[in-house]
């Protein structure tokens, strides 16, 4: 369904009287009601305010895009308007809204307003045609400047509704413009910004050369824009660019490229062509990449399998360590240390119950770690295995503690021992499958379901309850090492953790940082030490975002007024610890972005050190200043790095042409 299709000349204001949000409201809905496809208009206007009650519609950069799904719609249709001076919207960047479209949609029109809004969100990108839209002086002409363009950024849909005789046709048609040549998937660990960035740089870019695609998004929100069975089999080639495990059986016998979401990215281009050649061997979903002469998988080694492995426990880990660990944060905050030092967190029953919350959440980390990189490596039978062998490492029972348990003391191996669990769980399963793919077909019901879970769970208990004791040492060892550490070693460890936080801000090298510091939150008995670690990771991935902020500030003159106004909202990103914030700058300008913040966020990392600055909590950036130990000059390093950070950045860059 195109946009023009949902307009009508009665639903068009080019010249909105409206000076407040309230306003603009009334006068777009009274044009939604003015093409008649209204059953109620006071109950579609209520649907529209409590959808602005869950967070504004405003998407910046001048534009609004209100709507609602309400049985009061009859018809899916659409209004637009315009402002001239600009309405308040309440835009995330601070913006005036010039730019009003109103969607209406009835109950039991699937997501025709997602559609029309992702449709919308698409060809407003062009900041040319926005500007058209706003400044154009009749509804015929706006009319016609939203069909030529939708013509051109959706090529291969047909205005006008085809018949049941064409659509057969189509449907017996092995190939046909229904269908994108090529689909892709992408994903990240943390399915916040590479995740999109990839997306739409694989978007953009097959848009240049001419070739259709659809992409699937994995992002923490779920898959949006799933790709469908008979996509799939229409499809030339599948391009799966990800850092963390995708649904792979729905491709077997297909064309596949597999590769790291930064090529997504910054090879987008090559992953097209090869695509579009077909230059791609053909996925097997009974042994992923198992083809010998060219994997399906070429460019992901030993190492590359090693990351994503570990990526899928690391993400799934993550909300069990910020949720449980600013829990245990806020019950420091609220405890009394004067009442009895040695139960400080819960010493008041306020203190007690956020920290024995914290605890429970927290608790999940290591299992949930083990788990889900075996659920990686063998699929779903190596989550419980994998499960069982987190929570060994995690509790520290060795064959001494079954044996004489009143006498004997276990040892967490805490997140090493997690680790190699996780990992040595999912090979167990493997093996397992290979032994047992042997057996009669008719057992096949009960292997995922009795089998698997018994023998693993049975092999995994004896092989952690062996290497604990091992495990344990090298854990305490690492402990004590870094105990020990004072003076410069301790600071320059703060300045090599923060500065890894920005070298790719949410790649390899800042998880690897971040999982780090997130693991000495779980050593048991952890003390100033390991909440330093904690807070030299945290403020290094603050830093980018702000200094990137304060640069586009100062320094006016070497950005775009696009780039000025995300900017500002990096101020927010980094104070919130959102390193990701960086990320379009630092991919549009590398040689000059991530020097700057690598060295800013390498000086906050090592004032951070140097002032014993502590942080308990895994996440939440300035808003958990209050628990942090020595605040004020936690805030100091905060600041000092950030500036030398911006200004390195405000002189490398150079001025923008007028």
């Amino acid at each position: 369904m195109r946009i023009t299709d949902l307009l009508s000349k009665e639903s068009i204001n080019l010249n909105l009287s409206s000076k407040t949000k309230p306003e603009v409201i009334d006068e777009m809905v009274d044009l939604v009601n003015a093409s008649g496809n209204l059953n109620n208009k006071a109950e579609y206007k209520e649907a529209i305010l409590a959808r602005e009650e869950l967070s504004t519609t405003a998407v910046g950069e001048g534009i609004a895009i209100p709507h609602a799904k309400t049985k009061a719609v009859k018809k899916a249709c659409l209004a637009a308007g315009v402002t001239k001076d600009g309405i308040d919207y309440e835009a995330f960047d601070g913006s005036l809204s010039n730019l009003f479209f109103m969607i209406a949609a009835p109950d039991g029109a699937n997501n025709t307003h997602l559609e029309v809004l992702s449709r919308l969100s698409t060809i407003l990108m062009d900041e040319e045609f926005k500007n058209n839209l706003i400044a154009t002086k009749s509804v015929d002409e706006f009319l016609s400047l939203i069909d030529k363009k939708e013509i051109e950024k959706f090529p291969e849909e047909e205005k006008e509704e085809e018949t049941v005789e064409n659509k057969n046709k189509l449907e017996k048609t092995p190939q046909d413009d229904r269908y994108p040549q090529v689909l892709a998937v992408t994903a990240c660990p943390t399915g916040i910004a590479h995740t999109f960035m990839a997306a739409e740089s694989l978007n953009n870019k097959a848009e240049e050369k001419g070739i259709t695609i659809k992409v699937e998004t994995n992002g923490s929100g779920g898959v949006k824009n799933e790709l469908t069975k008979d996509e799939i089999e229409h499809a030339k080639c599948i391009i799966v660019a990800a850092d963390k495990k995708v649904e792979m059986n729905r491709f077997d016998g297909k064309k596949v490229i597999i590769t790291k979401v930064a090529d997504g990215i910054h090879k987008a281009d090559e992953l097209l062509d090869r695509a579009i050649k077909g230059d791609a061997p053909v996925y097997h979903a009974d042994n992923a990449a198992n083809d010998s002469e060219e994997s399906a998988n070429e460019e992901e080694g030993l190492g590359r399998k090693f990351y994503k492995d570990l990526m899928n426990g690391v993400s799934h880990m993550l909300p069990f360590v910020v949720g449980g660990g600013i829990l245990i944060a806020i019950a420091f905050l609220l405890d009394d240390y004067s009442i009895n030092p040695a139960n400080f967190g819960k010493n008041t029953p306020l203190a007690a119950f956020f920290k024995t919350v914290g605890e429970q959440a927290f608790g999940f980390m290591l299992p949930i770690l083990a788990g889900y990189i075996a659920m990686s490596i063998a699929d779903r039978p190596g989550l419980a295995v994998g499960f069982v062998g987190g929570v060994i490492a995690k509790d520290g029972y060795t064959f001494t503690n079954v044996m004489d348990f009143a006498n004997s003391n276990p040892v967490s191996s805490g997140f090493l021992g997690a680790l190699l669990a996780g990992f040595v769980a999912g090979y167990i399963v493997l093996i397992l499958k290979k032994l047992f793919s042997k057996l009669p077909a008719a057992l096949e019901g009960i292997k995922p379901v009795l089998l698997y879970p018994v023998f693993g769970i049975l092999l995994m208990a004896i092989f952690m309850m062996a290497v604990n004791p091992i495990m344990g040492a090298i854990n305490t060892g690492l402990n004590n090492f870094l105990s020990s550490m004072s003076g410069s070693s301790k600071i320059l460890l703060g300045a090599v953790l923060a500065g890894m936080m920005a070298v790719d801000m949410g790649g390899p090298f800042n998880k690897a940082a971040y999982v780090f510091g997130t693991a000495q939150l779980t050593v048991a008995n952890a003390g100033p030490e390991q909440f330093e670690i904690m807070a030299a990771v945290m403020i290094g991935g603050m830093v980018p975002p702000i200094a990137i902020a304060l640069a586009t500030t100062f320094f006016k003159d070497r950005f775009t007024e696009s780039e000025r106004k995300s900017g500002i909202v990096n101020y927010v990103m980094g104070l919130s610890f959102i390193t990701e914030g960086a990320i379009p700058f630092a991919a549009g300008d590398p040689a000059r972005v991530i020097p700057s913040c690598v060295v800013g966020s390498a000086i906050a990392g090592a004032l951070s050190m140097a002032f014993s600055c502590g942080s308990r909590a895994p996440h939440g950036g300035i808003f958990i200043l209050p628990v942090i130990t020595n605040p004020l000059m936690y805030f100091v390093a905060l600041v000092i790095g950030s500036v030398v950070g911006g200004l390195i950045l405000g002189f490398l860059k150079k001025k923008k042409a007028n």
